[in-house]
């Protein structure tokens, strides 16, 4: 490894020789990109001891996406699967999961309070008002607190413009999508503002039952008090709803039936959110900042995941579950830098009280079966039953943390960070089944030491240790448990007692470049143990079961290469190869089971390998046209917790083309090029009796779109 790593070091000098001097290319300028969410304030890229990449406003433009996981699956390291209709989960060194150990920011502001995750959290976002898309792999507790274990995803929208902007389009495909929307904003003295809004709707696709709507507007106004102080307010609402259709069997997924077997089950949102903040420079090397933020989300659904069904049984049971939280709080942060070591300072407080309420009950459901009776041609509602309640509670969630992180430069090319935070997250409750009450605490210290050393012009490296924390979720730690009979059974056996999950992370990594600058190339590996971490285990009635795994093992490498031809062509390679590992999980306590604990088995939904790679040609020949061709690989992974049946993975291919005259612009996409037939994931129970579960992802689609941009850059001034 030494030899090798030495001579891509000689080899870099080569390339970089006597042309040091040119102009960069646009890849090695990513190297500089000034980010903010690594470190909480600017900083440069390659001063941060963290991996992180950042997606350009061009690259979000050009994909053109009808959903998000379009732009973030082009981040290495990083797999946001398609649930279907926006519905999503995520794997940043993690399985593919819906746990709470990734934070969304919008903004640098989480999108939903502290023990309120929700996978689907990104569902809300407005795809038209996204300017970058910064992703921070690994733990970043330290910084942004709980569930920022697998990395946080901050999106950052779009900003007033000096000059008056107006942009807006629409885009369909031949499956009944349609999505309109507009955005546009300007300077005007001291006051800047800057609207975004998109409305999708969804009808008669290729599977069947998957209706949705969605309709997202945000905006933002920039009042400039003076030349040091401003105040920035933000408002967004976002109404959503979605059929549900779920996964499919396997005879009906390999034969592409593309039937949903439920016509019932939903998922719906309506959200709130709204922040104001004051921000001061003080002067060149201090800055302020104090932000007033509320949320108010409501959520229900009669989720498809929450049918439980025993093969060979006629009868079912599902849920139905709404989930309502408001959200007043605020984060106050100095920024602070000092000629003594180059140093500069970082450090804030927050608070946040968000009073939440939740309720499900069971709802009976009539299975009717397929030849064979292995699997379910379509369920039925019998009854709803609000008398038999899973959960039923009132909470009082208080987050409250204070946080710093140091930087200082000792010698030339040398930089040291560290940073450490300390979250209290309580909670006072009401639990309206056994009629209980009282309060829970979850506090935690979290830190991070890093070093970040540039010695070349063309080579860098890094280093870091970081811890992750996240507690449970309220819907896991009030939830009736399976088989307790409900709110009939015996209370002392209903609920969970979870420890919060804890994670310490050591990596190492760093940057490369070739060829008079043409190719860049970043990499980073790292080493996270677990402790506690909460898993939802498949029952073989298709249940889930909340367990805390004893230890768990997640290594892996992660790679980014850029190759700029030359002015036309650009080639972009990302991915990673991870290994999941159960170390110490006691998975059951009966005798009667054949495998009772997983220790040394691989976690299920685990590919080893993942990547995205794109080739994009802008010919000079044809100036303001553009074409792309994308590749996402995904390796197999296994289906169940005992690693007895395995998924292939897929490798798809997706095309983009696109011309600009003018003000207007026309593009296509094609999606799953090739038509292959796929499923984004794929799970099963520990049973031999247990069916396999299949969500299917779409046949080759083809989206299409005009959008008209207008910039009035001249006429500013006499606005």
């Amino acid at each position: 490894m030494k030899k090798i790593f030495l001579v891509l070091l000689a080899l870099g000098q080569i390339a970089y020789g006597q042309n040091s001097k040119k102009k960069d290319t646009a890849n090695t300028k990513q190297l500089d990109d000034v980010i903010v969410t690594a470190s909480r304030s600017a900083s440069l890229r390659k001063e941060v001891p963290v991996a992180v990449s950042k997606i350009s406003q061009k690259s979000i433009n050009e994909t053109k996406a009808t959903v998000v996981s379009e732009i973030i699956n082009k981040a290495p390291g990083v797999l946001m699967v398609n649930l279907g209709n926006e519905q999503h989960m995520m794997a940043i060194r993690q399985p593919m999961n819906t746990n709470a150990y990734y934070l969304y920011l919008e903004d640098g502001l989480p999108i939903r309070p502290m023990g309120v995750f929700n996978h689907n959290a990104l569902l809300e976002i407005n795809q038209f008002n996204l300017q970058t898309i910064e992703v921070v792999k690994g733990p970043v507790s330290s910084l942004y607190g709980p569930e920022a274990v697998g990395g946080a995803i901050n999106l950052i929208s779009l900003k007033p413009a000096l000059q008056p902007e107006f942009k807006f389009g629409v885009q369909a495909d031949q499956y009944g999508y349609r999505r309109f929307q507009a955005a546009g904003g300007t300077t005007i003295g001291k006051v800047g503002f800057y609207i975004a809004g998109l409305s999708s709707l969804q009808k008669d696709s290729w599977m069947t039952f998957s209706d949705y709507n969605k309709d997202n507007i945000n905006a933002r106004i920039d009042y400039n008090l003076n030349h040091k102080t401003r105040l920035i307010g933000t408002i967004f609402y976002g109404k959503y709803y979605s059929d549900m259709s779920g996964s499919v069997n396997e005879a009906d997924f390999y034969s592409r039936t593309y039937k949903s077997t439920t016509d019932f089950t939903y998922r719906k949102s309506d959200a709130l959110r709204s922040k104001i903040a004051l921000e001061r420079d003080w002067n060149e090397n201090s800055h302020s900042s104090l932000t007033a933020f509320t949320r108010n989300n409501k959520l229900g659904q009669n989720p498809s995941y929450g049918i439980r069904w025993t093969p060979t049984q006629t009868t079912a049971r599902g849920e139905i579950n709404s989930n309502n939280f408001k959200s007043y709080g605020a984060i106050g942060q100095h920024n602070q830098s000092f000629r003594f070591l180059n140093a500069s300072l970082v450090a804030g407080g927050l608070f946040d009280y968000s009073p939440v309420n939740y309720n499900a009950y069971q709802i009976d459901l009539t299975a009717n079966l397929n030849p064979g009776g292995q699997t379910v041609n379509n369920y039925e509602i019998i009854a709803e039953r609000p008398d038999v309640k899973l959960s039923d509670y009132e909470a009082k969630i208080y987050n409250k943390a204070g946080f710093a992180q140091l930087s200082f430069k000792p010698i030339a090319n040398l930089v040291v960070t560290g940073g450490l935070r300390y979250d209290d997250m309580s909670l006072d409750y009401t639990n309206n089944i056994d009629k209980s009450s009282g309060s829970k605490k979850y506090d935690q210290f979290t830190s991070k030491l890093g070093v970040n050393y540039n010695p070349l012009v063309y080579a860098g490296f890094y280093g870091n240790y970081s811890q992750g924390f996240s507690p449970p979720g309220l819907t896991s730690v009030f939830r009736v448990k399976p088989g307790t009979g409900g709110s009939t059974g015996n209370p002392a056996a209903f609920y969970y007692n979870l420890e919060p999950a804890k994670f310490d992370n050591y990596e190492i990594g760093g940057w490369l470049t070739f060829f008079q600058k043409k190719v860049s190339i970043e990499y980073s590996l790292y080493y996270m143990e677990g402790e506690n971490e909460l898993l939802n285990i498949r029952q073989p009635d298709n249940s889930t079961d909340y367990q805390s795994a004893g230890k768990t093992r997640h290594k892996g490498i992660e790679f980014a290469i850029n190759y700029c031809l030359n002015e036309q062509f650009k080639i972009r390679m990302g991915g990673t190869t991870a290994q999941h590992t159960f170390v110490d999980f006691k998975i059951s306590d009966k005798p009667s089971d054949p495998i009772r604990n997983l220790d040394g088995f691989e976690m299920p939904s685990a590919p080893k390998w993942t990547g995205n790679s794109e080739v994009s040609y802008y010919p000079k020949w044809l100036p303001n046209f553009r074409t792309a061709i994308e590749c996402q690989f995904v390796s197999s992974w296994y289906q169940d917790q005992i690693n007895t049946v395995k998924y292939d993975g897929y490798t798809v291919f997706n095309g983009r083309i696109g011309y600009q005259w003018k003000g207007v612009e026309l593009y296509a996409n094609a999606m799953n090029l090739t038509d292959k037939l796929y499923a984004y994931n794929v799970t099963r129970g520990n049973m031999s009796t247990s069916a396999p579960s299949y969500t299917a992802a779409a046949p080759r689609t083809f989206v299409f779109g005009i959008q008209y941009n207008l910039s009035l850059k001249n006429k500013a001034k006499t606005l």
